[in-house]
């Protein structure tokens, strides 16, 4: 696999955004975290009934479950189903190292959070909020130790760490459900949701999608909005062929496509890392 030469020097010189999808935790075989919105909704249901023709789509499960237990349940489930003990993996620390100015993580774990603490100390989050809870607000702000910030805050931090469905940590908020997203994308569009500073901070610069597919309307208007009025370019790293809808997503936002496992693509990118410190030192 050759890693591209823009790639390369995009990211040395801090114009990358990653893009973590779910699919980074597969990074860890032994990770007991759900690495797919299939595997979560397969969480959620466990203990909960739900008609079997939607038992496999997580948004309708948990609006199901949303309906005719309470929204409390959902929280509970969400919580339960990332409350097992993980470690951030090879590329949660290759991020945490790199210093990007805008990390987007795109799923419900704390895996980045972690890695980011164990490191440094000069980030901050910005997490999505439920309108079902959090009526009339989009985001809230939270330091990197968890306290609440304001909006004026990040604007200190080296890194920004966005995460655009909530997450577990640390205060459990999500965007998991039907409703959620539909009161999302009812916005998204005209760009409401999505935080200025995370705007400015991606508009001289491209993203870098890693654990990412494409092969629903919601995952590929998400990845749409948020890039949205980047400069680019972008690129994906995908393990396997993409599907005809996920090919015509990316011809269509000009995504160059990476063919390889995250595994042998994070290989490459470290290697090559150290070899442009290893010059810049001699």
């Amino acid at each position: 696999m050759t890693i591209p030469g823009d790639l390369k020097v995009a990211w040395a010189a801090r114009d990358v955004i990653p893009y973590l999808g779910p699919g980074v935790l597969g990074l860890d075989p032994a990770c007991p975290l759900p690495e797919t919105p299939e595997g979560l909704a397969a969480r959620l249901t466990e203990k909960v009934t739900v008609p079997h023709k939607i038992r496999g789509n997580l948004t309708a499960a948990a609006q199901f479950i949303e309906n005719f237990k309470h929204r409390k349940t959902v929280d509970t489930l969400m919580k339960g189903a990332f409350a097992a003990h993980a470690e951030p993996n090879a590329l949660h620390h290759w991020i945490a190292e790199s210093v990007p100015p805008l990390v987007v993580h795109a799923w419900y774990d704390d895996l980045l959070r972690l890695a980011l603490a164990r490191k440094r100390r000069d980030w901050g989050l910005v997490q999505a909020v439920s309108q079902a809870e959090h009526y009339g607000q989009w985001v809230h702000y939270f330091r990197d130790d968890g306290t609440r910030a304001g909006p004026g805050d990040e604007g200190g931090w080296t890194t920004l760490a966005y995460e655009p469905l909530g997450a577990v940590y640390p205060a459990g908020n999500f965007l998991v459900s039907d409703s959620d997203f539909v009161e999302v994308l009812t916005e998204i569009d005209i760009q409401t949701p999505i935080p200025p500073r995370v705007q400015e901070l991606r508009a001289r610069r491209g993203f870098l999608f890693l654990g990412c597919r494409f092969k629903t309307q919601l995952e590929r208007a998400f990845a749409r909005q948020i890039m949205k009025r980047s400069q680019g370019p972008h690129w994906a790293v995908l393990p396997g062929d993409a599907t005809r809808n996920e090919s015509r997503f990316l011809a269509e936002q000009q995504i160059t496509v990476i063919t390889s496992g995250l595994s042998a693509f994070l290989g490459d990118m470290a290697g090559a890392g150290a070899g442009n410190r290893a010059r810049a030192a001699s």
